[in-house]
């Protein structure tokens, strides 16, 4: 009797150990395997199981979590929705994360081994941690004073602290709501929808991922290529340019939108935008050394992060001479987002140092503490500190005098330079206007803002300079609101 007791209890032992040794192999060994299964609706069920995690603009959240009392319990919602949209993105249940949302998700949702005080003891325990925070660069009242300017057009706007990179603004309209997008429900994918199909495109982040022709804005980048090449030794010299301009090779005539560009001098020409000037500048220089340059503003940069990404702009390195002369002059296939021009005005402002722009600054625990800071940010030289003096001597003629007149503020020394990007077939569309501009306090001993604003609908006549008339007033708020003016 004994033995088939012996035997019982042998094969129960061996039945515990293989229930066990099935346990682990589960837990641990596939554990992989059935949290990423689609069936599983745990991890779903606890990503939404408590508040989301807050992105703040200074001391104050603009996004916040509503309790739905359902299983997927907390849903994301926003203050201001439609002006921080391009910096957050959205956090939608059905559709995922965007922007700040997603590149800052594992602090927001807690998944962040960081925000663990006691790591080890969490992982035994399985708690959730409280969601952590995100903490943006951003400047509240340039943020609104770039939105209120756009008023609803088509366009973009970003600022930058040119002494650090930090990006103090960052607009694109028109925008959305997007709290329409945070639950699962038939609202949601009406919202998704309609939103995806609208002509014109609000959930497109104008500022980081549409490059746009930077038109007559990218004089700054061939002023620069010049002034260090050695192209160009006096800004009042005349620089042997014609008016009309034949393109290199070609019957094709390059002229002029203002009068007195034959022959100009670099400070005439660069002060009212000749294009004759700038494109025989532009094939003087070489494409060589124009590719260099546009490269060190950060040109043809496929790696640039905010942390999200943003689309490169471009500037062809492949051109003949009369391509070239039109590269010269922010056409042809020169594109750029509006961020990359407000890094071009950021680079003039300090001295030729380009600091790459951010917009986290910290990101933080629930309870305030910093688990992150922004970290230390490499500075390229992009030209010779004497190049970018001479060039904020230009660009602050722009302003004083020439076609960037609307951007004065009293009480500060602002550099600045419009542009008008033609496009569609034949040059028949509406142009884009743009301008780029810093701005220094009388007083300060450094620039405290570069902006970068691009009107798509811009409502100035052809015959225009419809940068100065419609984007320089919008960069002049902005650099207002960093002054605090």
């Amino acid at each position: 009797m004994a033995r088939y007791i012996r035997h019982a209890c042998a094969f129960c032992a061996l039945l515990l150990a293989a229930l066990l040794g099935n346990a682990a192999r589960v837990q641990v060994v596939e554990s992989g395997t059935y949290d990423r299964n689609p069936a599983n609706r745990r991890a779903t069920i606890a990503r939404y199981g408590q508040p989301r995690g807050d992105i703040l603009v200074g001391d104050e959240p603009v996004t916040g979590s509503t309790d739905t009392g359902e299983q997927l319990r907390y849903e994301r919602a926003y203050k201001d929705g439609p002006l921080y949209a391009p910096v957050t993105g959205f956090a939608s249940q059905a559709y995922g994360t965007t922007f700040l949302e997603h590149a800052g998700d594992s602090v927001l949702s807690g998944t962040d081994p960081l925000l663990a005080p006691l790591p080890l003891w969490n992982d035994m325990t399985r708690r959730p941690n409280p969601a952590g925070n995100v903490v943006t660069t951003l400047n509240r009242q340039a943020q609104e004073a770039a939105y209120r300017g756009l008023a609803g057009r088509k366009g973009a706007v970003a600022a930058i602290e040119p002494a650090t990179g930090r990006v103090l603004a960052l607009v694109s309209s028109p925008s959305y709501d997007p709290a329409q997008l945070s639950g699962n429900g038939e609202a949601v994918t009406s919202a998704w929808e309609r939103l995806n199909h609208d002509p014109e495109k609000p959930m497109l982040n104008r500022a980081v991922r549409q490059t746009y022709p930077p038109g007559s804005t990218f004089k700054v980048v061939t002023a620069a290529a010049a002034l260090d090449a050695g192209v160009v030794t006096d800004l009042d010299a005349p620089t042997d340019s014609p008016d009309p301009y034949w393109l290199p090779g070609t019957t094709t005539r390059l002229t002029n939108e203002a009068d007195s560009c034959g022959d100009a001098s670099l400070r005439t020409a660069f002060e009212w935008s000749c294009n004759t000037v700038f494109a025989k500048l532009g094939v003087d220089v070489g494409v060589r050394d124009m590719v260099g340059m546009a490269q060190a503003f950060g040109f043809n940069d496929t790696g640039l992060r905010i942390p999200f990404s943003a689309s490169p702009s471009t500037f062809d390195p492949h051109v003949d001479r009369a391509q070239l002369a039109l590269s010269s002059i922010g056409q042809y296939n020169t594109r750029a987002t509006p961020l990359q021009m407000a890094m071009v005005a950021a680079a003039v402002a300090d001295g030729g140092l380009l600091r790459p722009p951010y917009l986290v600054e910290r990101t933080t625990r629930h309870s305030g503490e910093t688990v992150a800071g922004s970290g230390a940010h490499p500075v390229r030289q992009v030209m010779n500190p004497s190049t970018a003096v001479r060039l904020k001597e230009l660009m602050t003629d722009v302003v004083r005098e020439g076609t960037g007149t609307r951007a004065t503020i009293p009480g500060a020394i602002v550099g600045g330079k419009t542009g008008t990007a033609q496009h569609g077939v034949g040059n028949s569309g509406v142009p884009y206007a743009w301008f780029v501009s810093w701005a220094q306090a009388e007083g300060a001993l450094e620039p405290q803002v570069a902006v970068a604003v691009v009107v798509e609908d811009a409502s100035a006549d052809r015959g225009e300079i419809s940068g100065g008339g419609d984007a320089a007033p919008i960069a002049r708020d902005v650099m207002r609101a960093v002054l605090g003016w």
